[in-house]
């Protein structure tokens, strides 16, 4: 080995902390595991396609924007995305995404020969790993055979296309809990359901909880949506805290009220395109985070005024 040359005015230990062995670098705290580290993409957990359904039994509580603005965060994150519009009835997700003038075919072309499945998938137009499929097109009338069996055909025909399988498959459930209800839930491995902290929306959701059960499918969280924390505060409204254990369910995300849901439903742009985000958007994004990595939140209860007792708030 060559012996070291020193150059004058230079020590062989530059480093103070060098000089001192007794001093040693205090590692930095790592973040808690409940903060969202947005430095890293989401890591799938879970066995692909994961196959989600998204419902909540009342009509009205936001499933249709919450598979769009999930399903667009996915496709964000780098994931290869389907969403099937199974409400075959009243179809609406084409326009929140804004595809509605790009649905050709529908799965029953599929299914009558006239089309491929791959002919019937709207490809998105701002993020090409997102797809729509349409069960039928609005005002026709939908074959009686058409059922669960026909709906797992599809998903299976998805998992083994020659474009590779998708890494999740998100179901929009129809409101209720009659036969659109059961044929949408059929193919699904776990669920994601939808609830106001309202009290009709509570006794829906325990209903479907139920049902989801009897069905085989174990793994249900829960969104809590349109949350007012001023109405919290004046014990107008059920706190988020309150929701969790009165239905016992894992939390994935809580979405606040939002004026912009609307302007962002008539203009086919979901919230989570929006820039700047709103608060809404930021909840939308946390709450697919969560879903890739199969995790939950915890609804922190904080003191707001001491004087009328402790109320629940939405947090990490």
């Amino acid at each position: 080995m060559p012996p070291l040359h020193i150059l004058p005015g230079a020590t062989l230990f530059p480093n103070p902390l060098l000089r001192h062995p007794s001093k040693t670098l205090t590692p930095k705290p790592r973040p808690p595991s409940a903060l969202l580290q947005w430095n890293r993409k989401p890591e799938l957990s879970g066995t692909t396609p994961r196959v989600t359904v998204i419902t909540s039994g009342k009509g009205g509580v936001g499933k249709t924007t919450t598979t769009a603005n999930i399903g667009l965060s996915l496709a964000r994150f780098g994931f290869s995305v389907v969403a099937i519009d199974a409400d075959v009835g009243l179809r609406n997700l084409d326009l929140l995404l804004g595809l509605e003038n790009r649905v050709n075919y529908t799965v029953i072309e599929v299914l009558n020969g006239d089309c491929r499945l791959d002919q019937a998938l709207v490809r998105d137009k701002r993020w090409s790993n997102f797809e729509l499929l349409c069960i039928s097109k609005p005002r026709s009338k939908l074959p009686l055979g058409f059922g669960g069996k026909a709906l797992t055909w599809l998903v299976d025909a998805l998992k083994a296309r020659p474009g590779g399988s998708p890494d999740f498959i998100l179901i929009d459930c129809p409101a209720g809990i009659d036969a659109g209800f059961i044929t949408a839930i059929t193919p699904a491995n776990e669920a994601v359901l939808i609830t106001t902290p309202d009290i009709t929306s509570l006794r829906d959701a325990d209903r479907v909880t139920g049902l989801l059960e009897c069905d085989g499918i174990r793994d249900i969280k829960m969104v809590v949506n349109r949350v007012r924390t001023d109405m919290i505060k004046g014990e107008d409204m059920m706190s988020v805290l309150d929701v969790q254990e009165m239905l016992g369910l894992p939390l994935l995300g809580v979405i606040p009220e939002d004026t912009e849901v609307i302007r962002s439903t008539n203009r086919g742009y979901p919230l989570v395109l929006n820039k700047p985000p709103t608060l809404a958007g930021l909840a939308f994004e946390q709450a697919a985070w969560r879903l890739v990595e199969q995790d939950s939140m915890q609804a922190v209860v904080v003191e707001e005024q001491p004087k009328r007792g402790f109320f629940s708030f939405f947090g990490g």
